[in-house]
């Protein structure tokens, strides 16, 4: 899947990873997970607080959402009710405080994916890793979750690697954009998103944002001509 592929990310980045599909992009973040190990080369992660968000809410069916979001913690040994201080106030941060006794078939897509992103942030993670989370939702919900989640990456201090297939939210969401080449992968341009971060919605109808995505899809495409 990955060829002579490097890059770094340093402590507090929100960095996005761009590319075809099958160009290795869920790899590496499996790589950095610990999910899986390098044919050859090496993996160093500075910070062992580290989630993962995928891009199904893998969220258990019989479960409540309070019980779905305790689950980390349950792992780790913490008991239900010593876990409430932690999981109702992370319920409160992603708007799913009045639908904590609910189950996953009464929510929404969007809201899913907001009781996953609340699974992962409850341990309190310094590295977040998320693996095209928003690609099945509708753009409504899609931008209404990336300004969320830019609130939440500056307010809990995150370094996050992101996955995406949009030109448009990588340039939204990041301060830096690895462009990979198709399949077998390795980071061919590396984008600087010169924008005040984190952003807001304000930011997507100025003449920056567009340029940026433009200049972003050429970088796209070039990685594809190379190959």
């Amino acid at each position: 899947a990955l060829e002579h592929a490097s890059l770094r990310v340093v402590e507090g980045e929100f960095v996005a990873l761009l590319g075809p599909s099958g160009c290795g992009k869920s790899t590496v973040l499996r790589l950095i997970a610990g999910l899986q190990q390098p044919g050859s080369g090496a993996v160093r992660v500075h910070e062992t607080a580290l989630s993962f968000v995928f891009q199904e809410p893998t969220l258990m069916p019989w479960a409540t959402v309070f019980d779905n979001v305790w689950l980390p913690l349950r792992l780790a040994g913490v008991p239900r009710e010593q876990a409430r201080a932690r999981v109702a106030p992370m319920l409160e941060t992603v708007g799913l405080a009045a639908f904590a006794d609910a189950y996953p078939r009464e929510l929404s897509g969007g809201m899913k994916m907001r009781a996953s992103i609340a699974r992962a942030l409850v341990p309190r993670p310094r590295v977040l890793l998320m693996d095209e989370p928003f690609a099945a939702l509708d753009e409504i919900t899609r931008e209404r979750l990336n300004d969320d989640l830019l609130r939440w990456a500056q307010a809990l201090s995150l370094t996050t690697v992101f996955v995406t297939h949009s030109v448009f939210e990588a340039v939204y969401l990041s301060r830096r954009v690895l462009v990979m080449s198709p399949r077998p992968g390795r980071v061919v341009q590396e984008v600087e998103i010169d924008a005040p971060w984190p952003r807001d919605e304000r930011f997507r109808g100025t003449p920056q944002y567009a340029q940026l995505c433009a200049r972003l899809s050429r970088a796209l495409r070039d990685a594809g001509a190379t190959a």
